[in-house]
């Protein structure tokens, strides 16, 4: 489940055989004297999205949801000192978010509170911004004679905000280094894969069309964080999944320059500007992580053209060691279907899409750049005879987590 123990570990405080305590106990006294050290940051898919507007803020209200206690309890048990959760409903007075520490987060465990497990974790930096995701765009993006579907949106999402997302951290955030590229155009990416209608052989978008289409479907950002000893940019970002169209592929090709934009932002490529205007990327000595759910398998999937490989294979990008977990060999072994003719290795699954769909992917990637150090890295996924087994349901995706070592 974790590779690495640590104060606050998933393994500490939970019901299990003698000698599993002992031996992450362990496991944790050898690594204390390095603790302060490491860092641990996360990404998080933690399905907090509701299909009506403020039906999240009242699902916080008075700290009992069960899945939200469990979304919660998973981050407690975890513990990352950076974490970004996608598919976090945005509400522009940050009240879901308030709760979220408040009700679950920040709280004492107790006998009548379901399924709260782990000690209380406090983020005293936050970010929450806009995300196209809702956002009306008054086009017919696809393609079925009507303009207000939550196709036609600039990000699918039935209202704006759905699908947000949120970065929680323990450590003070630059605000005014923050660059976000929301209403870059998508026709603004040289060589764009934009999709073509079979059908007719002509581009699928009109021009008018992609004034109004924005590359990022929900939103991409870069925020440097102020970690011990040194400022490492975060580019977060929650890229379209690449099913749900036709065979033009329109989400497939959203998907692949999404992912794209990244590789091309961390080469510097002066095509790209930010909200504010700024052209250029990132400057080529500058530390990053890329976080997310990027929706993309290396191998397997419905990916276009291998879209991942585009981070995985950048020369700036650190791809190993692949986060694992023995709870995701477990559900591919058992559930059998789909998964048996997946070529990646199960122990890198992410995410459990239904074995009769397209069944386990690896999705969600924390990628460092070069110059940083992995000492650990893990997906929060046990197997049923493991302890928070029962927490794993409140998702279709698992927490992925890297530690970290800042000299």
């Amino acid at each position: 489940m974790l590779g690495h123990s640590r104060l606050g570990s998933p393994w500490l405080g939970s019901p299990w055989l003698g000698c599993v305590v002992l031996h992450a106990y362990l496991l944790l006294t050898c690594s204390l004297a390095n603790a302060s050290e490491n860092v641990r940051v996360a990404t998080f898919n933690c399905s907090m999205n509701r299909n009506e507007a403020g039906q999240l803020l009242s699902d916080l209200q008075n700290g009992s949801n069960r899945q939200l206690q469990k979304v919660a309890s998973v981050i407690r048990r975890v513990r990352p000192d950076v974490v970004l959760l996608n598919e976090f409903d945005f509400d522009a007075a940050m009240d879901a978010i308030r709760l979220f520490q408040t009700h679950y987060l920040d709280v004492q465990p107790s006998e009548d509170v379901g399924f709260l497990r782990g000690d209380p974790l406090r983020y005293p930096h936050v970010l929450s911004l806009p995300v196209n995701t809702g956002v009306p765009s008054g086009r017919d993006f696809d393609h079925d004679g009507k303009t207000d579907g939550p196709a036609d949106a600039i990000g699918f999402g039935r209202f704006p905000g759905q699908y947000g997302m949120v970065i929680l951290s323990k450590f003070p955030i630059d605000r005014t280094g923050i660059r976000t590229f929301k209403d870059l155009k998508w026709n603004a990416m040289p060589e764009a894969v934009l999709p073509i209608d079979p059908a007719t052989s002509r581009p699928w978008y009109s021009v008018e069309d992609l004034q109004h289409l924005s590359l990022s479907s929900k939103s991409h950002w870069d925020v440097p964080i102020s970690f011990p000893g040194r400022t490492i940019h975060v580019l977060a970002s929650h890229p379209t999944p690449p099913a749900f169209d036709g065979p033009e592929d329109r989400n497939g090709r959203r998907n692949h320059d999404e992912i794209r934009l990244w590789a091309d932002y961390v080469s510097d490529k002066d095509w790209i500007v930010d909200d504010a205007g700024l052209s250029g990327g990132l400057s080529n000595d500058a530390p990053f992580i890329i976080l997310g759910d990027l929706n993309a398998d290396p191998v397997d999937g419905d990916t276009h053209n291998h879209a991942i490989d585009l981070l995985l294979k950048h020369s700036r990008v650190q791809p190993e060691p692949t986060p694992t977990s023995s709870g995701a060999i477990y559900a591919a072994e058992n559930q059998g279907e789909r998964n048996r003719s997946h070529r990646g290795p199960h122990a890198h699954d992410t995410a459990d899409f239904g074995d009769r769909s397209v069944g386990n992917l690896r999705v969600d990637y924390v990628l460092p750049s070069r110059d940083l150090r992995i000492v650990a890295s893990g997906v929060f996924w046990p197997r049923p005879d493991e302890p928070d087994f029962d927490l794993i349901d409140c998702s279709d995706h698992r927490l992925v987590w890297i530690d970290l070592q800042l000299d």
